[in-house]
């Protein structure tokens, strides 16, 4: 079973009313893995309104990863990993890019301008940051401490999915897994991967570390000798609970093994 502090509003949202930006699920699973999911939530706080956009840019990719938070939260079921995620829109400020980066804080994202991040006067940057950001990262920080210290992780994998189509682009992957120095998770979970004719997979892409979407397990794995992974899967396959337990039935024997061969 699954237990969260705090526990989320719905299944696929991870949203709060208001309180603490980081929610870990599973705290006392035993494989040792540590599931993050940055971009689980696109609930904005009360203090930001609706940062000037609409009810369907919010529910769009700019405002979260749709289906994302299914699939990790599956995988850490059938895995008995523990889990964090996050409570608050990647909007307010983008949690998997260093803080210090001028897209941290999205004044257009993809093509679509956000009114309420444009010319943000350095203090309320600030405030994002020590609000949003550091609380979520302290709480990976400490919680992946603990455990490399008892011996009980291995590896950080974080779980995104992408949009279909990116700036008028097709994309034709089904997955993509993005990998820096240590290709290790990413090798053997390819090569699992591989046995499906039909899956079209992406190596670092469609993003990759140059891109600057590296920030959280770069900070919370490879600086630990901890095998870093990012799962990208295409979100048009996981808006509904079958895709996202589907794909979580596929990823969960694959990341085993991958891990077992660490």
């Amino acid at each position: 079973m699954v237990h969260a502090r705090p526990v989320p509003d719905g299944e696929g949202r991870g949203e709060p009313a208001e309180g603490p930006v980081a929610c870990l699920e599973n705290a006392e699973g035993r494989f040792p893995v540590l599931l993050v999911c940055e971009h689980a939530s696109n609930h904005l706080p009360a203090r930001y309104g609706t940062l000037g956009l609409g009810p369907a840019e919010l529910e769009s990719h700019i405002a979260w990863d749709p289906g994302a938070l299914g699939v990790a939260r599956r995988l850490a079921r059938s895995l008995d990993a523990p889990l964090i995620h996050a409570t608050v829109s990647r909007l307010v400020l983008d949690l998997n890019r260093d803080p210090s980066a001028p897209d941290s804080i999205a004044a257009l994202s993809e093509t679509t301008a956000v009114p309420g991040n444009a010319a943000l006067p350095p203090d309320e940057r600030a405030r994002r940051v020590r609000e949003v950001y550091e609380p979520f990262h302290r709480a990976v920080e400490e919680f992946a401490a603990a455990r490399a210290a008892a011996d009980g992780i291995a590896a950080v994998v974080s779980i995104h999915s992408f949009t279909p189509v990116y700036r008028g682009v097709h994309r034709p992957w089904q997955i993509g897994l993005i990998f820096d120095r240590d290709a290790r998770l990413a090798r053997s979970v390819a090569e699992g991967l591989s046995r499906e004719a039909d899956l079209h997979v992406g190596m670092n892409e469609p993003y990759s570390p140059a891109d600057r979407v590296f920030h959280t397990l770069d900070r919370h794995a490879q600086r630990r000798g901890l095998a870093p992974l990012m799962i990208e899967i295409r979100n048009d396959l996981i808006r509904t609970e079958d895709g996202q337990a589907s794909w979580a039935s596929r990823l969960a024997p694959l990341l085993r093994e991958g891990v077992r061969r660490l």
